[in-house]
């Protein structure tokens, strides 16, 4: 053996019998030191088993869906208040495997920043609860939502701190079997009752936004029902015979038109006149194309053009899609225009 190569081997030789002699030391200590009781074996095994390195924070199964899949089971989630919990189906791990297929999805990175918070608070009541296993799993959904989110390194180091003071405790208390037995079913019942709360709350607060929209059209759709009543009620007898004539005469018309295309019209009711048009006394036109289907009803209708835009469209899609036809042998698609005249109600070729 070269100089050089005993130069070498010496450090790994006097490692080598450091640590013989570390294990020795350690292996007396053991052997000197009186048996901790079983419960507090139970404890400290129960301890380590927390403090070991969480799964990922996306499940292998959740990673193996399509984007397809994951979209649709992100929003069912949603729906359900299953924002973070439980594992391996909620939301927060639905739209993580997503960020990794569609990285540019900027729906998905906003859902993600929308969950963050309440995943905080979730793992801070599970560090109350001193459930570390569910704590991990939640701190590994947060870091790989943002690994730069301030509020980690505290949670880090919160969790650590939180470990240790229970395995210290562990090391001390005395407890029975059935005591932690009990403990745990405890457990689990708080976690599911804070995390059904938390996240029906959560919930609540997500759908807010969507919920006002909502509710800004229904109360506009409940204004204008009531402006039609009232314009309903506030109309004379008198004019009704000459709008009733008016529709006989048109009929012809229509009755005429109808066949065109091979249609042959069996029921046309016409559109209702808006409230706001009528009292502005607006007239105006709507293009639709309609496509009928073998039993003779309206399948799908769509405006194609509007003069003036908007005012009109509404009533004329919820009219054609009323009609019926004789049946046919294969659908067809057309085309018809609906006029809207102040006095004489609204008329087209079906």
């Amino acid at each position: 053996m070269s100089a050089s190569t005993k130069t070498h081997a010496q450090p790994r030789v006097m490692r080598k019998n450091l640590f013989v002699l570390a294990a020795l030391g350690v292996a007396l200590a053991a052997c000197n030191k009186e048996p901790a009781p079983d419960a507090a074996g139970t404890a400290s095994t129960a301890t380590a088993a927390a403090v070991a390195a969480p799964p990922p924070a996306v499940s292998e199964a959740v990673a193996a869906m399509s984007a397809d899949q994951l979209r649709e089971s992100a929003s069912t989630a949603l729906r359900e208040q299953r924002l973070y919990a439980p594992a391996g189906n909620n939301a927060m791990e639905y739209y993580l495997a997503l960020r990794d297929k569609a990285p540019s999805d900027p729906a998905v990175a906003s859902a993600l920043t929308d969950l963050m918070p309440y995943a905080l608070i979730a793992t801070e009541q599970s560090i109350q609860r001193e459930d570390f296993v569910e704590a991990q799993r939640l701190y590994a959904l947060m870091e790989k939502t943002d690994y730069e989110a301030p509020a980690l390194p505290r949670l880090k180091k919160t969790i650590a701190d939180a470990q240790s003071a229970v395995a210290t405790r562990a090391e001390q208390d005395k407890l029975k079997t059935e005591e932690d037995a009990k403990r745990q079913a405890d457990l689990e019942k708080q976690r599911a009752a804070q995390q059904q709360t938390a996240q029906q709350q959560a919930a609540q607060q997500l759908a807010q936004q969507q919920a006002a929209q909502q509710e800004a059209d229904r109360k506009a759709a409940a204004e204008r029902d009531a402006a039609a009543q009232r314009e309903t009620a506030q109309k004379p007898a008198a004019p009704a015979p000459q709008q009733q004539a008016a529709a006989t005469a048109a009929a012809p018309s229509r009755a005429a038109s109808s066949s065109a295309g091979g249609l042959k019209a069996v029921s046309t009711p016409a559109p209702r006149y808006p409230a706001e048009a009528a009292r502005r006394q607006q007239s105006g036109e709507v293009q639709v194309e309609i496509t009928v289907g073998t039993d003779g009803s309206v399948t799908s209708a769509r405006v194609v053009d509007a003069n003036p835009p908007r005012i009109f469209d509404r009533e004329a899609l919820a009219a054609v899609k009323r009609w019926k036809f004789e049946p046919l042998d294969a659908p067809v698609t057309t085309r018809r225009t609906i006029n809207f005249r102040p006095g004489s109600g609204a008329g087209g070729a079906p």
